[in-house]
């Protein structure tokens, strides 16, 4: 997640959710009934998940903390919080921060020592010897004072055995001193440079709607495969009583401090937008899942620190396998979930963007990884451009796809019968056509020796699927023009896929064909072309996409005559 985070340029977000799902709630269990702090939590609560509410808590917290006098202690009673959480995700954040700079994901920031004239550098330095001096006189005291452990203590209001508490109440034992020190308050100024909380703060704070999308995203492909599905009679259930299902658990309930125990609405699929067909599917395109943290076991199965994503998008970009059936109306994600889409064309293009997606994010990850790695050797980075434009596909696919599709969990007895199984020579001839390339550059299409079928890449296995509605439709074509190029042909699904995966926009080749300012190409050839190896030729050729696509119609019209 933090990786991810540096690579989409939302390291301070990230930051600072994965420090809050790191460390026990702030949120006070005895603060759950009082109604003055579940109306001074009402801005602090996002609908979008307990993520984002905590880092709308932790943001605001920040800035109490940076305002002359600001009381934070009182700020936090007010809202039942425990303050102790709180420093603890400041600390593990910078532990977390400091970890990406080590290993070269995050560039450091040495402007900020130098920065502000010479009064202010010394104010700065005035103060730090202070709160050290705050610090020895606090711990010269408590090792010379004789503890004595009262009857009464932890039994004030919304205490809960909190360090920050406790602290703030040792001041009582200090009438004859006069002592008021926050030791907690010392230790967070002796740590943590204020004006640099304040601007990741600012940054993280007003998040657009596709940042927000962008950052639920990042954060399921961290938790994955940690998803739990709303059952289809939530709609008729109250509140209190919504049920859920995981892949290894059934009817497992939301923990009472999650926003979504509180206002569960939003999970449900509006009435106006679903309809029920007759095989008793609701089909829908706003279905939704839950991606969440840990599953608490008490009394009851609980789900904590839950966020709410789109189903269909989220789980063809994030799934570790992908089933589907000869026309790819038919989608079976890490063998539990169910999708079935209404319509083959939109099916072949949602399952075509995402795994062009796909591929394409890996490969910038692996080329980061690798030149943060070889920092001493001469590799290239990832350009700003690239990420910015794999950040715009995610967002628009997540954003912007409508598909109608049903969405069901797969029951153990339609688990039995769900795969066709290995497949004879005969069967296998009709699902890999002469000149099939692979769907993702590196690998080889091969046929799946359990489920049967193509496995088309390390995730994706094509018409494995038990179909009874049409036996020959992986070796039936249809016409299709490409809206990148002029090719008009009859293709089968995948061979349409393939065709999606190598084929761009004349004005993309275009932008890629002019080198990038301040870098030379190493050869004569134009920076389209790569490697392509010829299964029917048994060759290597350098060749652009277009010049790939022509030698693969040759072969398949030498095939057919």
């Amino acid at each position: 997640m933090l990786v991810l985070g540096s690579l989409f340029n939302l390291v301070e977000s990230v930051l600072t959710v994965a420090a809050a799902l790191s460390v026990q709630s702030p949120f006070l269990r005895s603060s759950q009934h009082n109604p003055d702090c579940a109306t001074a939590r009402q801005s602090l609560h996002s609908n979008q998940g307990d993520p984002f509410t905590l880092l709308n808590t932790f943001n605001a917290w920040v800035e109490i903390k940076g305002e002359r006098g600001g009381g934070s202690r009182k700020w936090c009673r007010r809202k039942g919080l425990e303050e102790q959480r709180l420093y603890e995700m400041v600390n593990l954040r910078r532990q977390f921060k400091d970890l990406l700079k080590d290993h070269g994901l995050l560039e450091s920031d040495f402007s900020t020592s130098s920065d502000g004239d010479r009064g202010q550098r010394r104010e700065r330095l005035t103060e730090r010897k202070k709160l050290h001096q705050m610090k020895r006189d606090h711990e010269q005291q408590e090792s010379t004072k004789r503890k004595v452990l009262k009857m009464n203590e932890g039994q004030d209001e919304f205490s809960s055995g909190s360090d920050t508490e406790k602290t703030g109440r040792g001041k009582k034992d200090k009438k004859g001193s006069g002592s008021n020190v926050d030791i907690q308050e010392v230790k967070f100024k002796l740590r943590h440079n204020m004006s640099e909380l304040q601007d990741a703060v600012s940054v993280s704070q007003d998040l657009s709607s596709r940042q927000q999308a962008l950052l639920k995203l990042l954060l399921c492909r961290g938790l994955y495969p940690q998803m739990a599905l709303p059952d289809e009679h939530n709609t008729s259930r109250k509140d209190s009583d919504q049920v859920f299902h995981t892949k290894n658990k059934q009817g497992v309930v939301m923990h009472p401090t999650s926003v979504f125990a509180t206002d569960p609405e939003v999970l449900l699929v509006p009435e106006e937008e679903s309809r029920d067909t007759e095989a008793n599917k609701r089909e829908s395109s706003k279905h939704q899942l839950l991606a969440f943290v840990t599953l608490l076991e008490t009394n009851r199965p609980y789900l904590t620190n839950c966020v709410r994503v789109p189903a269909l998008q989220t789980l063809l970009l994030v799934a570790n396998t992908i089933d589907s059936n000869a026309d790819c109306t038919r989608l079976v994600v890490d063998g539990w979930l169910e999708l079935e889409l209404r319509n083959p064309e939109e099916a072949l293009k949602v399952l075509s963007s995402a795994l062009t997606l796909r591929a394409e994010w890996e490969r910038l990850l692996l080329a980061q990884l690798d030149h943060n790695t070889s920092r001493g050797e001469s590799t290239q980075g990832v350009s700003r451009k690239s990420t910015e434009k794999l950040s715009e596909g995610l967002v628009r696919y997540l954003m912007y796809t409508e598909v109608i599709y049903s969405l069901r969990r797969i029951t153990a007895l339609q688990m039995q019968n769900l795969y066709i199984g290995p497949q004879t020579e005969s069967g296998l001839s009709n699902l890999k056509s002469p000149g099939l390339g692979s769907l993702s550059p590196g690998t080889e299409a091969k046929p799946d020796p359990i489920k049967g079928g193509l496995q088309v890449t390390s995730f994706f296995t094509y018409n494995c699927l038990a179909d009874s509605r049409d036996l020959y439709s992986e070796c039936l074509r249809t016409f299709w023009a490409c809206p990148n190029c002029d090719l008009y042909m009859p293709l089968t699904p995948l061979e349409r896929m393939q065709h999606e995966t190598s084929c761009r926009p004349a004005g993309e080749q275009q932008q890629e064909a002019e080198p990038e300012s301040g870098q030379k190409s190493s050869s004569g050839m134009s920076s389209l072309s790569r490697v392509y190896h010829c299964d029917i030729c048994n060759k290597d050729l350098t060749l652009t996409s277009t010049e790939i696509l022509k030698h693969k119609r040759q072969h398949m019209y030498s095939a057919n005559n």
